[in-house]
């Protein structure tokens, strides 16, 4: 950093994220910076790019990291939104750290490697705590969803959220603020969330405040159908990361709900479309297992179930369905693996060159597939 042209003469710390996740040992995926008693002039002329609209922020003419003034904010209306930034060279330091959320995301370290920490997040890192920098914790309430998808990161390495930090989480809940947070940041948070090493531990940390009642009450309304749902969460038919991961753990997380709340759900987060989608046929396999344990399954109940998740169109939605259904009924997703290996052989083309058209095509291709079931259920 030393022989970097573009910073030489400036005080520029490392700040959140990257100082947190080095001294934990868990992978450093992006460096943030502040940079201490500059002006935006100054930065401009040293070839950084300004991108922050609400804020100061740069982005470094090479590395393309992140550069932030050091910066206080004053709370002056509702929401996560509802701040007055101010950015001076006068703004220190410690000023800038004392505006994050947590102990451990208000370190910062210089260059050559020197820990600032004068909010004792160092301390809570080696307790293995997540606690709030100040009182102003509640003046954000995003800060609430934001402690709940750390532990949902941590959880499994023994972080645990302070007493004090709990409470002023509660306080927030209480204040109304929740209902300023825009759906979209909401979803943001618990998607995120949601490809977290423990994801559960997000939506109990919210239950416990009172948030999910607030942000997503279909969930909140049974305790025990959530604990649950909670379970399931890590029993997914594949391995994915990010987005893919997210969309089967919500998948499984409201399979029990009815189809009218999952449904109030995914506009009330404004959910990308792909994450009901799945939910639904995610619901209709759990609702095809819980008929196969009341009585043998017909060829025209898994002929319902292919129809219901589009399997002649969108053919790939079928093997891992039948993955997840192997969890709970091994017997019934091998039985399953036949019958759609033997009904998609059934194709439109041949039944129209047999002369079926129109209504009696759809009829004879549907009469045939259930033949077929039912020829490999024996």
């Amino acid at each position: 950093m030393a022989r970097d042209p573009a910073v030489a003469g400036l005080a520029v710390y490392r700040v959140g994220g990257a100082v947190r996740d080095a001294r934990l040992g868990w992978p450093v995926t992006d460096t943030d910076w502040v940079v201490v008693g500059a002006t935006p002039e100054a930065l401009r002329r040293r070839g950084f790019k300004p991108v922050g609209r609400d804020f100061p922020v740069f982005l470094h003419p090479e590395t393309h990291e992140e550069y932030a003034l050091a910066r206080t904010e004053r709370k002056a209306g509702h929401g996560y939104t509802g701040f007055v930034v101010h950015a001076s060279p006068e703004v220190t330091l410690e000023e800038d750290l004392a505006r994050r959320d947590l102990t451990i995301n208000a370190m910062a370290e210089s260059p050559e490697g020197v820990l600032v920490d004068p909010y004792g997040g160092l301390a809570d890192l080696e307790a293995r705590v997540l606690r709030h920098v100040s009182p102003a914790f509640v003046e954000d309430p995003l800060r609430v969803l934001r402690t709940a998808r750390f532990l949902a990161r941590y959880a499994g390495l023994g972080f645990t959220i302070a007493e004090e930090t709990r409470g002023l989480m509660r306080e927030l809940v209480a204040s109304g603020e929740l209902g300023h947070l825009v759906p979209e940041r909401v979803w943001a948070e618990t998607e995120r969330a949601l490809a977290e090493p423990w994801p559960e531990v997000y939506f109990q940390a919210l239950h416990d405040c009172g948030a999910l009642a607030v942000l997503m009450p279909a969930l909140a309304a049974d305790g025990e159908a959530l604990d649950e749902a909670l379970g399931r969460l890590h029993r997914l038919p594949e391995e994915g990361e990010g987005e893919a991961l997210a969309c089967w753990r919500w998948a499984r997380l409201v399979e029990h709900l009815e189809d009218a709340d999952r449904r109030e759900l995914a506009e009330r987060l404004r959910q990308p479309k792909a994450f009901l989608a799945l939910a639904r046929q995610v619901a209709r396999t759990r609702e095809l297992v819980a008929a196969a344990r009341l009585a043998p399954l017909d060829g025209a109940r898994i002929l319902a179930w292919l129809d219901g998740i589009d399997a002649w169109r969108r053919g790939e939605r079928v093997a891992p369905l039948i993955s997840l259904v192997s969890l709970e009924a091994p017997e019934l997703a091998e039985a399953l693996a036949v019958a759609w290996r033997l009904a998609a052989q059934v194709l439109p083309a041949a039944l129209v060159a047999e002369g079926f058209k129109g209504r009696e095509l759809g009829e004879e291709l549907a009469r045939r597939r259930r033949e077929a079931i039912d020829a490999a259920l024996g």
